[in-house]
């Protein structure tokens, strides 16, 4: 018989639904019926998102949703044991991969081995090219590791989009003893997801691209900072660490270069504030996670009061594809000013929500439509919000704003963590602002006055409109409260909170306005809902 492979996904969502129980119960099955020497079942994660555990068949090709054991039994009796595959657990490949029918195609770089490999395997991460990047790199002189990042363009994918390679170069050219790399998984923006799917799917990938960026500026020490409640992320990240030391990737000497590196994984108390990166080394310090006053900047002084790299996870696993396949082949990709890709969080009203990753230059439309399937329940789309939630809001006439940095920043559109979230017209736009201002006051950490005064002044405000007892005063006195937040606020918290605000007051002002008129259009503000019922007879 010809082998048979099954990927299952086991990753934190499936495991809520029982991947983990399926995916034992399948293989104690496969023993049952002496199926083991022709068939093979890896736990994987994010094979696709469907309402169930997604299992996929190869050669065959073939997906299945499951939601019990006796579902998985009836997959290994009938497709595994006799050939016939199982019509009514079948899913349609197009809800799984909608990409492969659609105008512009994925293309998988960071994601290359997501839903491919067994994460916990580093054998199969080795089989597909796995730390052949380090083992060139270590061949390169440290500075031409540089240049090669500096050549492909790569910008860092956590929001602020600064040059990867001039950071490193930064770090490289300050003098001292000892250097750090730190890879910021923290990932706090409501909505954002990708960074955990990488780092349950592909960890090594995260470790190789830390080791080849610790050699180009000198760094002998790696953390990796990441929440706490990513039990998952922080499980696959702590084996493939220890396999890469077994293996002579990471410790003394590594390869025969005389080049060492450590890695170790830091958690954190799942604290918005420490995704900032200077609150974040605070935190690994063993400090509070509050912000430093910058300058100084990390690449001179960061942590321990040494020159340190701090990148995002997805920034982090894009490197080792680069010195691999070289930086014209990276620029190749995407658009001149934006080489690469993008992996896109799709949430909200939506027919399909989950992570693609796509070229720099894909439209807010062609990811809306395309990928996300339109808006779920037949509803009209009211606004997107772009890059998380200190992103902006946009409106149905920025729909075809290209995905890059230099589209996004002349059309006044953040592209941030790569949060895409769709907002049909059953929600009201002053509620989602107070939504919004009370996440920032709730995060705020409260060192400076702006940010923690202003925030509360600004939900205090949202709060009497939803109740229509705002006035037109009250519009004007928002907008001041948001710029001087943004002007005089001590980190990139309190800096950002104009964005999302002000963007709903610019682009969807008129809504504002009927609720001084005491009008809400969606029905959902609260003195609608507190409106006696009419009574009728």
């Amino acid at each position: 018989m010809t082998p048979i492979t099954v990927l299952i996904s086991v990753d934190s969502n499936s495991i809520l639904l029982g991947a983990r129980e399926f995916a034992n119960y399948m293989k104690d099955l496969i023993k049952e019926f002496n199926l083991d020497p022709i068939v093979t079942v890896l736990e994987t994660v994010s094979l696709g998102s469907y309402n169930g555990v997604v299992i996929h068949v190869l050669p065959d090709d073939v997906y299945y949703s499951v939601k019990s054991k006796e579902q998985v039994r009836k997959i290994v009796e009938e497709h595994l044991l006799k050939g016939r595959q199982v019509w009514d657990l079948m899913v349609n490949k197009e809800l799984i991969r909608p990409a492969e029918k659609f105008e512009v195609k994925e293309v998988r770089i960071v994601t290359r081995n997501i839903g491919v490999i067994d994460p916990r395997n580093i054998e199969e991460y080795i089989a597909r090219d796995g730390y052949f990047a380090l083992s060139k790199a270590l061949q390169m002189k440290p500075d031409e590791v540089i240049e090669e990042i500096k050549k492909s363009g790569l910008r860092g994918r956590g929001g602020a989009g600064f040059p990867t390679g001039l950071k490193w170069e930064f770090t490289a050219k300050a003098k001292a003893d000892q250097k750090y790399i730190v890879c910021n998984a923290d990932e706090g923006e409501p909505g954002t997801f990708k960074d955990r799917l990488i780092m349950e799917g592909d960890p090594h990938t995260v470790i190789e691209g830390m080791i080849i960026a610790g050699y180009a500026v000198g760094a002998t020490k790696g953390y990796i900072y990441i929440r706490g409640e990513y039990y998952n992320s922080v499980e696959n990240l702590r084996k493939a660490i220890q396999d890469a030391y077994e293996y002579g990737f990471l410790g003394e000497n590594i390869l025969g270069s005389g080049f060492s590196f450590d890695l170790t994984v830091r958690l954190g108390a799942g604290a918005y504030i420490c995704g900032e990166e200077t609150a974040l080394l605070e935190s690994i310090e063993g400090k509070s996670g509050r912000p430093r006053l910058k300058p100084p900047y990390p690449p001179q002084v960061g942590l321990f009061g040494k020159p340190t790299v701090i990148n995002n996870v997805e920034t982090i696993a894009n490197v080792p594809q680069i010195i691999l396949n070289g930086a014209d082949w990276y620029k190749s990709i995407g658009t001149p000013n934006s080489p690469g890709t993008k992996v896109f969080c799709l949430v909200g009203d939506v027919n399909r929500r989950g992570m693609v990753e796509l070229p720099m230059g894909v439209t807010v439309r062609q990811v809306l439509y395309g990928f996300g399937g339109g808006v779920r329940g037949g509803r009209e789309l009211k606004m997107v919000q772009t890059g998380g939630l200190a992103g902006t809001f946009i409106g149905l006439d920025k729909l075809d704003t290209p995905l890059d940095y230099d589209s996004m920043k002349n059309h006044g559109v953040s592209l941030g963590s790569g949060v895409i979230l769709a907002i049909d017209d059953s929600h009201c736009v002053v509620d989602i602002a107070l939504n919004v201002m009370e996440f920032f006051r709730h995060e705020s950490c409260g060192k400076c006055t702006p940010c923690r005064e202003g925030t509360r002044i600004a939900c205090e405000i949202l709060e009497r409109m939803t109740k229509f007892e705002g006035t037109a005063e009250d519009l004007d006195y928002l907008r001041k409260i948001a710029e001087v937040t943004a002007d005089t606020s001590f980190c990139g918290l309190g800096q950002s909170i104009n964005v999302p605000l002000l963007s709903l007051i610019d682009n969807f002002r008129e809504e504002f306005l009927e609720h001084i008129e005491k009008t809400c259009r969606a029905n959902v503000c609260k003195a609608v809902l507190k409106k006696p019922k009419v009574q009728t007879k």
